[in-house]
């Protein structure tokens, strides 16, 4: 087998053990956990480090790879923080496998020179807030599927093993609320940066293609469900599917504008 493929064959390897122990019923956040989620960082973390040794990478796989790093060092961040919030990873483990695995077959689709005249600062700090925004977003769409999930399960009386696995509602919609106002706050400053950015580039603050579109949608929907919180109270599976809604809108601006520019345009 290639190295260009054994590396990242070998870094999706590194999610098993700690996506199988989630489904356990016997699974706890101990030192098992723990360990296992650091092998699950170290393996896809290790092969972003070596895709970016030569500088930034524009590609789809390289930005599905550091996603589900970010993805997973916030996830860890939040299990230290919050005690339920370890209970997601039954449903964000599988997810990230999906991602490296689409990361896997598009491996070889052509990528874009990163261009821009702007300074090298301002760059950088845009990558950086739109990569977390990504992946704190990705927390919170995961809390507010497990809040959706259970409160059918309670509405339904029926209780499957997945479910059981997954944080309570209450646990769920707190977790969901408190990442979708750290979302906010990111992406917000991301929105900052991008402006910035764009202005030295072309000497305007907007320039209204589909990714900043995307992008100042995603934001509108946050503000608004964070009102909509506040306010009236909104919880439950309609918050849920707004809290999907918006992690969908970024989706399509941040990996899926990639998707359309390196996979099928190509």
């Amino acid at each position: 087998m290639p190295a260009t493929t054994l590396y990242p064959v070998s870094a999706l390897l590194a999610l098993l053990p700690a996506a199988l122990f989630s489904l356990r019923r016997d699974g706890a956040c101990d030192a098992r956990f723990w360990l296992l989620l650091a092998v699950a960082i170290a393996g896809p973390f290790a092969w972003v480090w070596a895709q970016y040794a030569q500088g930034w990478r524009t590609g789809l796989a390289p930005t599905l790879w550091t996603a589900v790093v970010a993805s997973l060092a916030v996830f860890a961040v939040a299990a230290a923080a919050w005690r339920a919030a370890w209970r997601l990873a039954p449903l964000l483990l599988p997810y990230l496998i999906l991602l490296a695995l689409a990361a896997i077959v598009w491996h070889s689709a052509p990528e874009r020179p990163l261009a821009g005249s702007a300074p090298a600062t301002w760059i950088r700090l845009h990558i950086v807030f739109s990569v977390l925004t990504y992946a704190v977003l990705t927390i919170c769409a995961i809390a507010g599927l497990a809040a959706f999930l259970q409160e059918r399960a309670l509405k339904g009386k029926r209780r499957g093993t997945l479910v059981q696995l997954l944080p309570s509602l209450s646990d769920a919609e707190g977790l969901e609320l408190r990442l979708l106002g750290v979302s906010a706050v990111i992406l917000g400053l991301g929105v900052v940066t991008g402006m910035a950015t764009q202005f030295f580039e072309t000497g305007m603050l907007l320039v209204f293609d589909h990714k900043t579109l995307l992008s100042l949608a995603t934001f509108a929907v946050i503000l608004g469900l964070l009102a909509a919180r506040r306010r009236q109270g909104l919880r439950g599976r309609r918050a849920a599917r707004l809290v999907l809604v918006a992690y969908l809108l970024l989706t399509l601006a941040y990996p899926g504008v990639k998707f359309v520019t390196d996979v099928l345009m190509a």
